[in-house]
């Protein structure tokens, strides 16, 4: 029967099977919330580590647990497909990165992966690999995916696509209407290997609970001498919302901007305390939460850009970014819990200063302080890393001191994703929205530096919490080309602040360095060569002081024999 929300009958099952371990890995996201189950939908998904990969184990895990963490913090108002590819795109590109880092003592992870999200009356399939969905309805038993295998002959055959083997994700994607009554099945080889597709379609059109279906499927596997492990999902649509989620979504991608805000003005619940900050770009206020009481912040988009669909995009996308970032050092995106009637998204409200003000207020700073501070912003850049995500504009003024000396990232207008130029076309503008005296100037001049471009913005950071100054100076701001750049030169830390040791300035001049060759590749070499003398460091110090040492030799020698040249010359002239 039709009702005001989609309810299924579902079961997972996950186990070993007939080998000593399981490679496999399955769950569901059913969520409870009429709100995101109406926009988000239900999600189910299983994986099969890719036996001859020494991690697949750890891929599968990880895709699934990844996936259905990911997914429902997509914006509202992104379609299934929008969602489900970026957050699939990026959890390759992790699970390839982690298959290529020589440092890891587990190569290959690699793993298939299948997903079924049912939401409102439509079900949306994605697909790498060879594990299977099937779509029951009636009598009638269909594949809804291809095995993206290749049999060599009746015994040996090789997997052609998985999760993590490439670094451009090849992903199925098929979507079919649903009915009530439908019964979908998700299952690994473990199965369909050892079980006909006659006795699947009988155990399916049975009239029993979906876990008893599941478990019936798991022992014919077994009773048919099932040497791998087999994972199942066995979904019934029991009930189907009375209407389309196509009609919500095409209201939802159309949301007006909200009008300026002052204080008292509600929306959608919420109660203006007052505005923090206003830009060109974006607004943010401070609002009560009616229900809860809570504090939050506020951000609206610029009326400027009302008919710009690249800037709403990315408004869009910054809050989906910080949906998926976890860290107490950066701050958090709150999920919309109502329907929305303009664009805006949520934020928590924290307490505090920009370090900008911060270090006008505090300084000089004692290095035990500096430290702690970069410390907690590396933390915070860890997070976005793992999100396989770089910040792009890390710099003072997007970084909030609290009272008791926590810090806090925010803003994730300039952050890019990896993975996302697979899916989208690349946002095209004038300039970079990074700024200009923190910001990787390859990255400024359009180049991508990845991980290299967000240490050179807590490099840049770090100097001047120990300097007050800049590593260029003011005139970097300028630079508008690589020769303008190459004019600039690093000025030695130490002459600004006497008491920064060696070792410490040679780590901040390597961590801001333009040449990338030269410059560190990873957050923990970095913050490891500030805390404590990196051994290189000192010995170039000892081989610079003794070559200039025997310069000096050379020179007042070399002098001592031209003034004694002269003399003789001198002599000589006389002497005639």
């Amino acid at each position: 029967m039709s009702g005001s929300a989609l309810e299924l009958d579902y079961a997972v099952i996950s186990k070993q099977g007939g080998k000593q371990t399981n490679e496999d890995f399955a769950a569901a996201f059913v969520p409870e919330d009429t709100h995101q189950l109406t926009y988000k939908g239900a999600a189910l998904a299983l994986a099969d580590g890719v036996s001859s990969a020494e991690a697949g184990q750890q891929a599968s895990s990880t895709a699934v647990t990844t996936f259905l963490a990911d997914y429902p913090d997509t914006p509202d108002t992104w379609s299934v497909q929008h969602s489900a590819e970026q957050v699939l795109s990026t959890i390759n590109l992790r699970l390839y990165r982690h298959s290529h880092a020589f440092s890891n003592e587990l190569k290959g992870h690699l793993c298939t992966f299948t997903s079924l999200i049912l939401k409102s009356r439509t079900a949306h399939v994605f697909h790498v690999g060879d594990s299977r969905a099937y779509q029951l309805r009636g009598r009638r038993l269909q594949q809804l995916t291809q095995d993206h295998s290749t049999r060599l002959s009746a015994e040996r055959s090789f997997l052609a696509r998985a999760l993590g083997m490439d670094n451009h994700l090849q992903l199925d994607y098929a979507h079919c209407d649903v009915a009530e009554g439908d019964v979908f099945l998700l299952c690994t080889d473990g199965l369909y290997d050892f079980v006909s597709i006659q006795q699947i379609q009988a155990s399916l059109s049975a009239e029993l609970p979906a876990k008893e279906i599941a478990e019936a499927l798991y022992q014919l596997a077994m009773d048919a001498g099932c040497d791998d492990n087999v994972s199942v999902i066995v979904s019934k649509v029991t009930t189907l919302p009375d209407e389309s989620i196509d009609e919500y979504n095409e209201r939802l991608t159309q949301l007006p901007f909200p009008p300026a805000l002052s204080p008292g003005m509600k929306v959608d619940g919420f109660t203006v305390t007052r505005e923090l900050f206003v830009s060109a770009r974006s607004q943010l206020y401070l609002v009560t939460d009616s229900e809860s009481g809570e504090a939050l912040v506020m951000k609206t988009p610029s009326d400027n850009y009302n008919d710009d669909s690249l800037y709403i995009d990315r408004f869009i996308r910054e809050e989906w970014i910080g949906c998926r970032i976890r860290s107490p050092y950066v701050v958090r995106v709150i999920r919309q819990p109502r329907p929305r009637t303009f664009l805006y998204y949520l934020m928590e409200h924290v307490t505090g200063v920009s370090l900008e003000a911060w270090l006008k207020r505090e300084k000089p700073i004692k290095p035990a302080r500096a430290l702690r501070i970069i410390e907690q912003i590396t933390e915070g850049l860890r997070a976005f890393h793992a999100c396989e995500a770089i910040h792009q504009d890390l710099k003072p003024g997007n970084i909030l001191v609290q009272p008791d000396d926590t810090i806090k990232i925010v803003d994730f207008g300039s952050v890019h994703v990896a993975g996302v130029a697979e899916i989208f076309v690349p946002i095209e503008r004038d300039a970079a929205l990074g700024t200009a005296e923190y910001s990787d100037p390859h990255y400024l001049m359009g180049h991508n530096s990845a991980i290299q471009g967000d240490i050179y913005a807590l490099a840049t950071i770090s100097y001047e919490l120990f300097t007050g100054k800049l590593p260029y100076g003011p005139r970097i701001a300028e630079c508008r080309t690589a020769a303008d750049y190459d004019r600039l030169r690093y000025i030695n830390a130490r002459t600004i602040n006497p008491r920064v040791p060696v070792w410490l300035d040679r780590a901040l001049e390597k961590g801001v360095s333009f040449d990338l060759q030269h410059r560190y590749s990873k957050l923990d070499d970095f913050v490891q060569d500030i805390k404590q003398p990196n051994p290189d460091f000192l010995r170039q110090e000892v081989n610079k002081t003794s070559r200039n040492s025997s310069l000096l030799f050379w020179q007042l020698l070399s002098g001592f024999w031209f003034v004694t040249l002269l003399l003789v010359i001198y002599l000589f002239v006389l002497s005639r």
